[in-house]
């Protein structure tokens, strides 16, 4: 039960960091206008696709009044506990020498987590970047980040579904959800894929299109937001 309780964060007392990350959203208003809020646009390489694999890169971007801020951006390589194992170096381009002299996840993680400060986190396929953020945080700091997140895969999927329905409730799946192909498909800036800055920023153009797109241009609070992020389900008529 106690190996348990570690695994869930909740076998150790959490750091100061993280207890202050958790007084911002101890009151969680969901009617805020999406103006009003502050988000952050992350996203991470890592060494590999496994679970067990490590964060080697970190990238953020900060969007305030639905704008992003060219000026706070996130970019900070992280020096793996094996250099060797990089088995994802075709992908990123990420080489053990550019790692070497990289300050940890130990030093690296409480930066990112006070950047991120009181905003709502997001990022495309988000799960991945948080699973292994938050695997950081437990052993690190004893727990995991409280920031709400948005994932722009399923506000994709909510906005594709909404336009390819058709009269006798099917929907078309055969698109592509990768990044890079739905900026082109939106005709959205480009920026270099698989560098965690710049997938951060193809990011945040993606997410304030669909905001802009989602529920006709009407979605203005987070709870909107949330509902429009829903699969849409098929119509009975």
């Amino acid at each position: 039960m106690r190996r348990f309780l570690e695994i869930l964060g909740w076998g150790s007392k959490p750091s100061p960091l993280l207890l202050k990350n958790r007084e911002y959203f101890a009151v969680f208003d969901q009617s805020r206008l999406l103006t009003d809020c502050n988000f952050v646009v992350l996203d991470t390489e890592l060494t590999g696709l496994s679970r067990r694999d490590e964060i080697i890169s970190i990238g953020a971007v900060r969007i305030v009044n639905l704008q992003i801020e060219l000026g706070a951006t996130f970019h900070r390589y992280v020096r793996p506990r094996n250099l060797n194992h990089n088995q994802a170096t075709f992908i990123h381009q990420i080489t053990p020498e550019q790692l070497r002299e990289s300050p940890s996840i130990e030093d690296v993680l409480p930066e990112f987590i006070e950047f991120c400060g009181d905003s709502l986190l997001v990022g495309h396929f988000l799960d991945i970047d948080m699973g292994h953020l938050n695997r950081a945080a437990r052993k690190l700091l004893g727990g995991t980040l409280a920031n709400p997140a948005v994932d722009t895969l399923r506000l994709v999927k909510a906005y594709k579904e909404a336009n390819q329905i058709c009269d006798y409730g099917y929907c078309d799946q055969s698109f592509s959800y990768n990044l890079d192909d739905l900026s082109a498909e939106f005709e959205l800036p480009r920026f270099k894929a698989h560098d965690a800055l710049e997938d951060a920023l193809q990011c945040a153009y993606l997410f304030l299109f669909l905001v802009k797109k989602l529920g006709g241009g009407q979605v203005q609070t987070l709870r909107q937001l949330h509902h429009a992020g829903r699969p849409l389900l098929l119509r009975q008529d």
